[in-house]
């Protein structure tokens, strides 16, 4: 039991040199057998070399014993080691920091740069924002270019207010325009480390096409439907409204074109990765679409989804009407097909993830605990939590915090 008369020493110990098996053990036994308290402890490895910082508590007598035996220790192993006393404010201080206002900013791309990282520190720094904290969550990077993975990324751990959160999301979203990679601005929270549904628009989200467009060019009126098309994703015209007028020119087509069309369907690039690594962790996931559940079904039998919501073509005799049965899943309903598949299978709003591209898909994005704009319109863009333009579908999980080494592992997958 601690007396209150001994005068308490809190010491700061920085270590640094090549790492080898039994380091951490050996410091750690030190301070045991003087029954120092540790107040908090960190360690980090780059390429063998390892920087770890210990901070104990002790009694003064007891003080100068512990540290000439952690530099005999230091000498014996090779390593350096630096002492650094720490007041009772100071330590208040950081203590009163502890669990306030800490963020998470993923930063990826097919490659990042040193003018990239530091573009968007220099951001972090300008916002008095403090990184405790820097992973890299992709695997590692070889020396041939050619070879290289075909995506990097890392993780920032950061603590603090911003100063203007709005102006630092903007510099974010120009920083990711001007120099080609995506930037995600988080709470770290426990929302984000327990996220259990995800919905997703289908067209050029989950496909890297629009399955209204490949029909209309089987019918013959191309360039027609793909006009609307584009200007409703952009959100110059009202979804319900191009939908219905679609529709109606696909009139006579027949059924047979639906299948070939969805046995030809681009899928987009890191779909498969992601829904495996779902799947494996317990995700519940969800089409819905403004397109066609003919297609929706047949993605769900490919991949596992476990909902389809999109809209019913009316097909009699096997030829396409020109009309559709139910009502149309535009961006409202989206949102509310969002909230009731979060009560069904008991999930807090906050668990839940929306990815989309187009306009319709904003009001489930904003839904969401969580609301990614893949590879979207500029609209879209602007208004989103979050997007993903620099890589696949499988960045996704770059943004829940998963890193490769284990995504990727043997036994994972």
């Amino acid at each position: 039991m601690e007396n209150r008369n001994e005068k308490v020493e809190i010491i700061q110990i920085n270590i640094s040199g090549e790492d080898k098996p039994g380091l951490t053990s050996s410091l750690t036994d030190i301070l045991a057998r003087y029954d120092a308290t540790i107040l908090d402890i960190g360690q980090a490895n780059i390429h063998q070399t390892l920087s770890m910082g210990i901070l104990f508590k002790t009694d003064s007598q007891r003080a100068g014993d512990i540290m000439k035996d952690l530099l005999f220790k230091a000498y014996e192993l090779g390593i350096q080691v630096r002492f650094k006393p720490i007041t009772a404010e100071q330590y208040e201080n950081w203590v009163g920091m502890q669990g306030k206002n800490r963020y998470i900013i993923t930063v990826l791309g097919r490659k990042l740069s040193a003018q990239q990282i530091a573009a968007v520190t220099n951001v972090v720094a300008g916002q008095g924002l403090n990184i405790d904290s820097i992973l890299r969550l992709t695997g590692r990077i070889p020396l041939d270019v050619d070879a290289r993975a075909p995506k990097s990324c890392i993780e920032l751990s950061v603590r603090g207010t911003p100063r203007d959160r709005e102006g630092m999301q903007s510099e974010f979203m120009r920083l990711s325009t001007e120099m080609g990679m995506d930037i995600s601005f988080q709470a770290d929270n426990m929302f984000r480390r327990t996220r259990r549904l995800i919905c997703f628009d289908m067209d050029s989200t989950l496909i890297e096409t629009e399955v209204i467009d490949e029909l209309a060019e089987r019918a013959g009126v191309g360039e027609h439907v793909r006009a609307i098309t584009e200007s409703a994703m952009r959100g110059e015209i009202d979804f319900t409204e191009s939908f219905r007028r679609r529709v109606a020119m696909l009139k006579g087509l027949d059924e047979s074109v639906l299948a070939d069309i969805a046995d030809h369907l681009p899928y987009t690039e890191g779909l498969d990765r992601l829904m495996h690594i779902l799947k494996r962790i317990g995700f519940k996931t969800a089409i819905l679409s403004g397109g066609f559940t003919y297609f929706g079904n047949y993605l769900r039998q490919k991949f596992g989804f476990d909902y389809v919501y999109a809209n019913e073509l009316e097909i009699i005799d096997g030829k396409l009407t020109g009309r559709y049965l139910g009502d149309i899943v535009d961006g409202k309903r989206k949102a509310e097909l969002l909230k009731l598949i979060s009560q069904v299978e008991n999930v807090d709003i906050e668990q839940t993830i929306a990815v989309g591209d187009g306009a319709n898909d904003l009001p489930m994005l904003s839904v969401a605990g969580l609301g990614i704009a893949f590879h979207a319109k500029p609209k879209v863009k602007a208004t989103a939590g979050q997007s993903l333009s620099t890589i696949g579908l499988d960045g996704i999980l770059y943004f829940l915090g998963y890193k490769d080494s284990y995504l990727d592992d043997k036994r994972f997958v």
